[in-house]
């Protein structure tokens, strides 16, 4: 591993000569300069893993060269050196955004242990960075493919709400249809740090203990309470808070709920203290929440309160034309997850696929060619890879956009080998928009059918 290289500035030859030689000791490289000016011309030559600077040089005074580092070169971290009982030039280098300080007369080994500090914990800041842009990556907008109309106008629409943290925003759609992931694309789309986007399934939690995963509860507060906790609304802070399955929340919780969501606060269990509700809150179900009220199992007051902004996911049955680019985004994922090569799925395959049903939505899309994937030998995907086999149509209460025109999906099949290199969105769809035609001998009415699209869809594609 190489030595971090440490730029050290100081008008005092006698200091450069002591730090440069406690630096080299302990394993560093150092970089001397002795004025600001030399120090950024420095900067501009090599990388610097991190600044000491005193703070009191003539022309250009350790404060301003701070500033402007942190406009340069952002990300280096910088230790002060002040003099001894110089608290508050201290204080002002920390304000400025120095890492640590250091009184003069220094201990070298309180040097070596503060620099590594600094190195660890910008080395960690980095790492956090990164991570923060894999996950803003693999969960934006641009994440969720799809060509469908009505699905493109739900994404366009929830890119709409992200700067509004405080409006409630309901996501509607079957189970495995990507509520989660829609709503998680638009907290990474919000900036909010990764960790604080909290899932809480409301049907999987019992009732007794809902309100305090929600809200937290302080010790005493009921038997088995021998400590405080942070609920899931605390653990949101500054983020997201993800109520899945709110159609199966209790009554009383609904109560309460709705209190949080009108007046931004709560209490723990066992505390009157306010807590300011300071999270998006995005609620999420299967059910129909109009159905739940008329019933009596859900407050009409609440509904009326978190269906400020819906969104509808359709089914994948409702957007069939997404199942081939579904199917190679699934696929590009399985590559490097079973590091085996998938080439593509067959004529017959793609017809089974593109003729069921799918109760289980996107997510049951994805079990099923992880299940052929590793079945397949040679990376193409065979009827007898798929797990639903012949069940496809039988397991289908809705017909296919073959079958409602007519056609058997068998006599008109469905053509599409998926390249093992990057394709645009609008080279696949080109490619599915083609093959399809083909296939349906030029008949466009065949073809929109088939992947259920309308006519003036259709030919805008």
């Amino acid at each position: 591993m190489d030595q971090p290289t440490i730029l050290v500035v100081d008008d005092q030859q006698i200091i450069l000569f002591m730090l440069e030689t406690h630096l080299k000791q302990a394993g560093f490289t150092p970089v001397t300069a002795t004025s600001g000016a030399e120090a950024l011309a420095i900067l501009g030559q090599c990388p610097v893993d991190l600044i000491i600077s005193d703070l009191v040089m003539p022309v250009m005074g350790g404060l301003e060269l701070m500033a402007l580092v942190r406009e340069l070169h952002p990300g280096i971290p910088i230790i002060a050196i002040t003099s001894n009982g110089s608290v508050e030039g201290a204080v002002e280098a920390m304000r400025r955004g120095a890492y640590d300080y250091l009184e003069k007369p220094y201990n070298p080994d309180d040097l070596r242990m503060t620099i590594q500090r600094a190195l660890d914990y910008h080395h960690m800041v980095r790492e956090n960075e990164q991570i923060r842009g894999l996950l803003r990556e693999r969960f934006s907008f641009q994440s969720i493919v799809t060509v469908n109309p009505a699905m493109k106008e739900v994404l366009e629409l929830a890119s709409k709400v992200v700067p509004a943290r405080q409006t409630t925003v309901a996501i509607f759609g079957e189970s495995g249809s990507g509520k989660e992931v829609l709503a998680r694309a638009i907290h990474f789309a919000g900036k909010a740090l990764p960790n604080s986007f909290v899932a809480v399934n409301c049907a999987s939690i019992p009732e007794h203990l809902l309100e305090s995963e929600l809200f937290g509860h302080v010790r005493g507060a009921f038997t088995g309470a021998d400590r405080d906790r942070e609920g899931k609304f605390s653990l949101a802070r500054q983020g997201t808070l993800l109520l899945d399955e709110i159609g199966d929340m209790p009554l009383a919780l609904q109560t309460k709920l709705l209190r949080v969501l009108q007046e931004r606060v709560y209490e723990r269990i066992g505390s009157n203290d306010l807590i300011a509700a300071d999270c998006r809150v995005i609620v999420a179900t299967n059910r129909n929440l109009a159905e739940q009220v008329a019933a009596g199992r859900f407050r009409e007051d609440l509904f009326h309160r978190i269906n400020v902004f819906p969104l509808t996911i359709p089914p994948l049955r409702d957007r069939r034309e997404d199942i081939p680019i579904l199917c190679e985004y699934v696929f590009e994922q399985l590559r490097q997850h079973l590091g085996k090569p998938l080439s593509g799925i067959s004529e017959q395959a793609m017809g089974l696929m593109l003729d069921y049903g799918w109760p289980g939505n996107v997510r049951e899309l994805r079990n099923c060619l992880e299940r052929a994937a590793i079945l397949t030998e040679d990376g193409v995907i065979r009827p007898d890879h798929i797990g639903f086999g012949t069940r496809g149509r039988a397991a289908s209460n809705h017909p296919s956009p073959a079958a409602a025109s007519g056609n058997d999906p068998g006599s008109v099949s469905y053509t599409l080998t998926l390249p093992s290199s990057d394709l645009s969105l609008a080279a696949l769809t080109e490619r599915i928009l083609a093959t399809t035609l083909e296939r349906c001998g030029g008949n466009k009415s065949k073809a929109s059918q088939l992947l259920k699209i309308g006519r003036k869809a259709f030919y805008r594609q």
